[in-house]
């Protein structure tokens, strides 16, 4: 199976996805997106595969959102694209792109609908357990 994921190694729900891609036997192709932003193509197509608009796939937090008033609802999805492509930072992530759909995988185990054979059990950075039928008590 072909795994993709739009990573940021600095956020911790990106790393967890990625560690469970890889706990589930599968190397993805890494794509650390705020070195190399998705091309204008890619980033129509993932939210559009997800059945969403661009503006479900903008991160508020840690990122420019505010200051560009980008909460103007009124933004066309041409006018988000275009401050995506100038500030990647706020594409959310991780994004993952695998034979099974694509997924914005926040929370981080909503990767494991993706995955051919996820893994059963994983703990997360922060301790939370999680399996393949959702979180543990």
């Amino acid at each position: 199976m072909a795994v993709t994921i739009y990573h940021n190694r600095a956020c911790g729900t990106s790393r967890n996805a990625l560690a469970m891609i890889r706990k589930s036997d599968e190397e993805p192709t890494i794509i650390e997106y705020l070195r190399t932003p998705p091309s204008r193509d890619a980033l129509v197509a993932l939210p559009a595969d997800m059945a969403l608009a661009p503006r479900d796939i903008l991160r508020e937090k840690g990122s420019p959102f505010a200051e560009l008033g980008l909460d103007d609802p009124s933004l066309s999805d041409d006018a988000l694209l275009d401050v995506m492509m100038a500030h990647p930072i706020l594409i959310n992530r991780p994004i993952v792109v695998t034979d099974k759909g694509v997924g914005l995988c926040r929370p981080s185990e909503r990767v494991l609908d993706l995955l051919d054979h996820p893994v059963t059990h994983f703990v997360k950075e922060d301790g939370e357990v999680v399996s393949a039928a959702g979180k543990t008590p």
